[in-house]
């Protein structure tokens, strides 16, 4: 079989896919825009991609496609109604990732909780060089034992956030953006009183229709002053020029993004408004893309194509 990477780089240059090799011939791009993968996926068997668009226009002349693999949890770039006029499978990953993003939210939590941007600049300045006093107290934090920890989106990493979050000593409210979700041992509430409630409030949800800008100027209006956000869920789910004026006007203490509404980041967003670090957080999109996580994806896919075409 001939197996097709269409955006390999999507995934990193570290990852071992020589499981791959062993199936058949292997054909890895970079990246690939959709007018490059209509040529690209002629004569293949399998793709593999991230963000590529699945969609008559991109595998319209692969004759010979049976299996399109995508390298991450959400399948929108699928066409799944072509896919199935055309008797093509698909499979995604759920899961590889749950413990890289929940490991990620506490690494921006404790980074703006704790001020170290500030502090980490006060050593390295030499301020502190024969300071009078061996303790610098000019930027207060507080212990999160005992605060109210928020999550929006109750899924497996919402889940995962709330065990790690409780054995701190927090308190877990939740919001279940479906109004479905209903999970034993936490406390449900409304919108409204979770962002009423909390010192934290970390986005861990889907984007649906529900969840689409749900985090609006209305939203952090209803927050404390001196509470902390986190989005490791997806970048529409937040409003940024609501996000940059609530961080502007001090409507909330902090932020940390891993996600935004263009990525990589649009030349417009207003988040970029904001230079300090005490203030806002913002990652690359890499809380899923630990070693670990990138191997456990990739070994998983290795065995759906395996599955799929009855490999031994």
């Amino acid at each position: 079989m001939k197996i097709v990477f269409l955006d390999a780089k999507s995934i990193g240059e570290d990852i071992d896919l020589s499981g791959y090799e062993k199936l058949g011939e292997v054909v890895k791009y970079d990246f690939s825009t959709p007018q490059e993968a209509s040529e690209r996926v002629r004569d293949a068997d399998v793709l593999v991609l991230n963000k590529v668009p699945v969609n008559e226009e991109t595998i319209g002349k692969a004759h010979k496609l049976k299996l399109v693999c995508v390298t991450a949890t959400g399948t929108n770039n699928l066409d799944k109604e072509y896919l199935d006029s055309r008797n093509i499978a698909w499979r995604n990953v759920a899961g590889y990732s749950t413990e890289s993003v929940a490991q990620h939210t506490f690494a921006m939590l404790f980074y703006l909780l704790e001020h170290l941007p500030y502090y980490d600049e006060y050593v390295k300045s030499e301020k502190y060089v024969e300071d009078r006093m061996f303790t610098h107290f000019d930027r207060k934090f507080s212990e999160i034992c005992g605060m109210t920890w928020g999550i929006i989106g109750m899924g497996a990493i919402g889940r995962r956030v709330a065990e790690l979050a409780k054995l701190f000593g927090c308190k877990i409210l939740y919001y279940s953006t479906t109004g479905k979700n209903n999970q034993p041992g936490y406390q449900r509430v409304s919108f409204s009183e979770l962002l009423e409630q909390s010192d934290i409030v970390s986005v861990h949800a889907p984007l649906t229709a529900e969840t689409e800008n749900l985090m609006d100027e209305a939203a952090f209006s209803r927050m404390k002053k001196s509470a902390i956000f986190l989005n490791l869920g997806r970048g529409p789910i937040v409003s940024e020029e609501a996000l940059a004026v609530a961080l502007e006007s001090g409507e909330i203490r902090a932020a940390g993004l891993d996600v935004l509404c263009a990525e990589p980041m649009s030349r417009e967003n207003p988040l970029k408004r904001i230079k300090d670090s005490d203030r806002l957080l913002i990652t690359p999109h890499i809380a899923w893309a630990s070693l670990e996580a990138r191997t456990r994806l990739m070994e998983i896919i290795l065995g759906q194509i395996r599955e799929f075409f009855a490999v031994e």
